[in-house]
């Protein structure tokens, strides 16, 4: 168990950490904020920093902690993508492409989520 990994050491890698759940919550507002104004809300900011879930219209989880499997099969392909693009590239390349699809894999799972949550509230 040496190579385990541990909590992070250096400042710079919480940095990291808080960024990704940042980035993550400003895609749910953004989409959130676009829903509102498309359907004519007279504050959409208002609404989307507002809105939280419901607790009648979610269901028990399906798979770990997720609400469906769109949502676990979203996480695994982007945790395998991550794995193989550290795995198979190095140096500056590897920097490179995990600060490009890191952040793009994340907003693809806040909008993923963000639908979860739509079509919820739809049904309810």
């Amino acid at each position: 168990m040496t190579l385990a990994r541990a909590l992070p050491d250096d400042a710079t890698e919480w940095w990291f950490f808080l960024g990704t759940l940042v980035l993550y919550a400003l895609g749910r507002w953004f989409f959130a904020w676009q829903r509102a104004r498309r359907e004519g809300d007279s504050h959409p900011v208002r609404t989307a920093f507002a809105e939280d879930d419901d607790p009648g219209a979610t269901h028990p989880a399906l798979v770990g902690g997720f609400r469906s499997y769109r949502q676990f099969f979203g996480f695994v392909v982007s945790a395998v993508t991550v794995v193989l693009v550290a795995a198979l590239t190095e140096g500056r390349l590897r920097v490179a492409l995990l600060w490009i699809i890191v952040p793009l894999l994340v907003i693809a799972l806040s909008y993923l989520d963000f639908r979860q949550d739509q079509k919820a509230r739809s049904r309810a």
